[in-house]
């Protein structure tokens, strides 16, 4: 997940990344790195008051809604227009006015809704509830009522739901709903946290469905597993002082977690680079090919790379800057930047060059990925060093940007972890629980010093 997500990093759920796991190994070292978190006792009038909270998720937005009604008749207002069970319809717009045209070819002609700014779908009052869903949005089901906003052009929509509904989706979109409840239970403390602390009154909504906030995909994420993990710690909250922690996580951290401070703006206190138990994650460790054609697209303005050169890095050896050196001058880019362009699972990376034959040779030995360091590592060793020496001594610089004809290498980023690598990692998470740790204990290793206490308790 990213602030305003860990746009967390974004967060990378492990779902995205894979499902089956690799033989267990043992982290005896686990046992002694944890610290456990204090926990206040529950207060039912608290539990409750939470309880009622709604969050609003934008789920989707563009010109055109598909949708339908599930196990109850929902109503659309303004207009009053009902929808009766397994009822499909598309709201799209139409000259500046909202169109809601039915699917079924006996249904009843498209409907153009009054002028408003905003639309709800809703149960009709009366109706009774059911376990399968309110309302269906581009194939999948959600609980809760839906928001419709039009604006500039485009529709919203927007699920109003009760937090404690919307958690167990968020958990089984986040990790495998199939891993040990203190993991689960984790996510779920971390998730609620996270959402609580992104409220906004003022706004149109408080989160998204995406990784740039934390992953929410409705019914179908649900499970009996992470429904239980979200109601075995119901009210659970982290707290820094008097705040609420800002409780980010990602996937896979490659066995240093981060400090917010060398990502992001501000180093809170809690978010410290720790020990990451990530050694089952699939991408702990990665390398990726990357062809000439592909770094011409994503770098446009030097005409491709000759090389990439790492001009500074953080305490764990994420890519603070770089620079990129093509046939058409240089570009200096941030670490967050270069991952962006490049589509790279994280910053901690290095890169190697190879020559087009190299790198379409048979049978190619990578070399290995990079060991998380406190100090900075060179961008380029031996051949690879060697090739790209070469290749920019053809090319252009800042001071003569022209094109040359002189053959473009393929670039081999070599890596390790999986998203921001601040806060909780997740596939950490799943090694703690496996040794037995508690989701108590997971939280307060990954957010040093907060505080488990129900939510809205001082």
């Amino acid at each position: 997940m990213l602030p305003r997500r860990p746009q967390w990093a974004p967060v990378i759920p492990p779902s995205a990344v894979a499902l089956s796991l690799r033989s267990w190994t043992p982290l005896l070292s686990l046992v002694a790195v944890t610290v456990p978190a204090v926990v206040v006792a529950g207060d039912p009038a608290l539990q409750a008051r939470q309880a009622d909270q709604t969050v609003r998720v934008l789920l989707a937005e563009g010109t055109s809604l598909p949708l339908a009604s599930l196990g109850q008749p929902l109503q659309l207002q303004p207009g009053g227009v009902q929808l009766p069970p397994g009822t499909s319809a598309t709201l799209s717009l139409q000259g500046g006015r909202v169109r809601l045209a039915f699917q079924r070819a006996s249904g009843p002609d498209p409907i153009l809704l009054p002028p408003a700014a905003a639309y709800w779908l809703e149960p009709v009052p009366g109706s009774r509830a059911d376990d399968a869903g309110v309302f269906q949005l581009q194939q999948r089901r959600y609980r809760g009522r839906l928001r419709v906003l039009a604006s500039g052009g485009r529709l919203q929509a927007i699920n109003h739901v009760p937090l404690e509904s919307y958690l167990p989706s968020v958990v089984g979109s986040e990790m495998p709903a199939s891993w040990p409840q203190a993991a689960l239970r984790a996510q779920a403390v971390a998730a609620r946290t996270y959402a609580l602390r992104q409220l906004r009154p003022a706004a149109d909504y408080d989160l998204k469905a995406t990784v740039s906030s934390q992953v929410y995909k409705g019914l179908e994420a649900e499970t009996a597993s992470t429904r239980e993990a979200v109601a075995s710690t119901s009210g659970q909250v982290l707290m820094f002082g008097s705040n609420l922690a800002n409780a980010v996580f990602h996937s896979s951290s490659g066995g240093l977690t981060e400090n917010s401070g060398d990502i992001w703006q501000q180093q809170l206190p809690y978010l410290v680079s720790v020990p990451d138990f990530d050694h089952d994650s699939p991408v702990h460790q990665w390398q990726e090919l990357l062809p000439a054609d592909r770094l011409r697209q994503a770098f446009t303005e030097t005409g491709g790379v000759y090389r990439i050169d790492v001009l500074a890095t953080t305490a764990t050896g994420r890519v603070r800057q770089a620079r990129v050196v093509g046939p058409s001058g240089t570009l200096v880019v941030t670490g967050p930047q270069l991952r962006s362009r490049l589509g790279l699972r994280s910053t901690q990376v290095r890169f190697e060059l190879l020559s087009p034959e190299l790198a379409a040779a048979p049978g190619l030995r990578l070399p290995p990925p990079p060991v998380p360091t406190a100090r900075p590592a060179s961008a380029l060793s031996g051949p690879a060093a060697a090739f790209a020496g070469e290749a920019a001594a053809g090319g252009a610089s800042t001071d003569s940007p022209g094109p040359v004809q002189v053959p473009q290498p393929v670039l081999l980023a070599v890596g390790r972890g999986f998203g921001h690598g601040v806060g909780m990692s997740q596939w950490g998470a799943y090694a703690m629980a496996r040794q037995g740790q508690s989701h108590e204990r997971i939280l307060s290793h990954y957010y040093r010093g907060t505080v488990l206490r129900p939510f809205g308790q001082r």
